[in-house]
């Protein structure tokens, strides 16, 4: 049986889109002797939908892009992802489903039985989850569909209380068909790898995964659809971050494992990241109608980094950069930013600003009188740099990068309505030491961030001499605790024990709890982490624990 394989880019909420895209699709497979075709998880509607689902004019667009996507599914099978409705009078009014399409019409539909509700996923708020179970038979073979997480329960203690592929596996099906949606993260990679070998050896069947591509604002797919054999072999995969198409014949290797590839080697992380992080800022401007974005290049790493990520995802003429020297920027600085806007060959502009934080700063003396300067002092400086952004976002339609890490934004290291503005945070996922990493990557074949960014302490430039080691401890300490305790939930008590400094342990939780006002004002945040900021970090403003 022949079994193509689409592995697609969407657009939430654009029916036209999804299903000419659907439609050429299954046109081209069919013209290449495709048997089934096989669509990502909610490819009509696109994922995720979220509250559009409680639209009925939403659905009813859904319902007939699927119809007239059916009339193209005479002479091959069609597997696609869209909302179902339930009938039943009982439970949340909609499934989220895989329709079968053959003889131009909907020959079968299968419901997600597990719907996750926990980090970046709410799928229980609109969907109710399936209890009834069958499979397709489709030529003298039976197809068990099933839909993203129904195949994750596969923990030592499994996180739901009944197994779907328990359930199908009793049809004794033939193959099983998953269609996901399942979001980039640096470890999902080779998480996915076990499940699909682990579910691939317990039922003794080949799966076939099909996984969406694409970026959907803080959500960013990463494809690597795959095929396992019923001996946990993985036969073939599809690219990372881009579209493809792939058939494949299901023989009778499949099942006996033989002629099977060796095994894979773990892809490395931090290329993974720099893909998506590219993939993300392109998808987020192309699916907006942006096209030209802006960003204040200080001379340090993280603007260097968003620079180059920038420059790849749009296009080197679409990016301007912004050089905004203080009285306390350095003049190495200016010039490392000046060298890499021409290493790039991006357009750049320098804006000193230091008259206009005097004029700020003359303004305020009568209210400021008797009073050292400080901090307020410094966030002038980070608020004039927004506010030139700003005006000339507005002036000439650029969209702002926000250029702060995963770290600062952890402890509050950011000015409110200064570095934090931006459209979209692009390293508000990466932590300071990945970062560091990613521009060691950038530079792998040649110096385009130069060298003397990567090198030097790192600093906010906002008083004479400042280091970031000033306020915060060690970079390489710091990312640590954090990583323990935002990814991986360790209490203080536990960091002690783990050989963290136990005043360095408070001080930092204290810092990332007493913060979450900010991040909750922050741009979305380009997701690459198990655990980001935003979306799938849910913590009370107000509270008082572990501070």
């Amino acid at each position: 049986m022949k079994v193509a394989l689409l592995q697609y880019n969407f657009l939430i909420g654009d029916f036209d889109y999804n299903k000419d895209k659907i439609i050429r699709g299954i046109k081209q497979v069919t013209a290449e002797g495709a048997e089934i075709a096989v669509f990502p998880e909610l490819a009509v509607t696109g994922y995720p939908p979220q509250d559009f689902l409680e639209f009925e004019d939403f659905i009813k667009k859904s319902e007939a892009a699927i119809m007239e996507i059916a009339a193209f599914c005479n002479d091959i099978a069609v597997i696609i992802g869209a909302p179902s409705r339930n009938l039943s009078g009982k439970g949340k009014p909609l499934f989220n489903s895989a329709w079968f399409l053959y003889n131009g019409k909907v020959e079968y539909v299968a419901n997600k039985a597990l719907l996750p509700n926990y980090d970046v996923f709410d799928e229980y708020r609109y969907f109710e989850p399936s209890r009834g179970f069958g499979y397709v038979d489709f030529k003298g073979r039976r197809i068990a569909l099933t839909i993203c997480e129904d195949i994750w329960n596969t923990a030592e203690v499994p996180m739901y209380s009944f197994s779907p592929l328990d359930e199908l596996n009793s049809f004794n099906p033939d193959i099983i068909i998953n269609i996901s949606a399942s979001p980039f993260n640096y470890n999902q990679t080779i998480i996915r790898r076990e499940v699909l070998r682990a579910n691939a050896l317990k039922y003794g069947k080949p799966i076939i995964y099909v996984n969406q591509t694409g970026a959907q604002t803080e959500l960013i797919f990463d494809g690597n659809s795959m095929i396992c054999d019923a001996k946990g072999n993985i036969r073939d995969e599809l690219s990372f971050f881009t579209e493809e198409v792939r058939i494949i014949e299901i023989s009778e290797a499949y099942y006996t494992g033989e002629g099977a590839p060796a095994k894979r080697d773990r892809p490395d992380a931090i290329p993974l990241v720099y893909e998506a992080l590219v993939l993300g800022i392109k998808d987020y401007f192309h699916k907006m109608g942006f096209k030209k974005a802006i960003l204040g290049l200080s001379g340090g790493i993280d603007s260097a980094v968003v620079m180059v990520l920038a420059a790849q995802a749009l296009g080197k003429e679409n990016v301007l950069a912004v050089l905004l020297p203080s009285k306390y920027s350095s003049d190495h600085s200016i010039t490392d930013a000046r060298q890499l806007a021409e290493n790039l060959g991006c357009p750049y502009e320098v804006v000193p600003i230091a008259e206009s934080v005097g004029a700020v700063e003359e303004t305020m003396k009568p209210l400021f009188e008797g009073t050292n300067p400080g901090i307020t002092e410094e966030n002038i400086q980070a608020r004039m740099r927004a506010v030139i952004l700003m005006a000339l976002s507005n002036k000439f339609g650029y969209i702002l990068l926000n250029t702060s890490n995963k770290s600062e934004a952890a402890v509050g290291y950011g000015t409110l309505y200064g570095d934090m503005c931006g459209g979209i945070s692009v390293l508000g996922d990466v932590y300071k030491t990945d970062v560091y990493r990613l521009a060691e990557f950038i530079n792998k074949d040649k110096e385009i961030i130069p060298v003397n960014t990567i090198t030097k302490p790192p600093s906010a430039e906002l008083r004479p001499n400042q280091k970031d080691s000033d306020s915060l401890p060690d970079y390489a300490i710091l990312d640590q605790v954090l990583h323990s305790y935002i990814e991986i939930r360790r209490s203080p008590s536990e960091l002690i024990l783990m050989g963290f400094d136990e005043k360095l342990v408070h001080k930092v939780i204290s810092m990332v709890n007493r913060n979450e006002w900010k991040r909750h004002q922050a741009p979305p945040i380009l997701r690459i982490s198990p655990k980001a900021f935003g979306m799938g970090r849910r913590m009370p403003i107000v509270a008082k624990y572990l501070t």
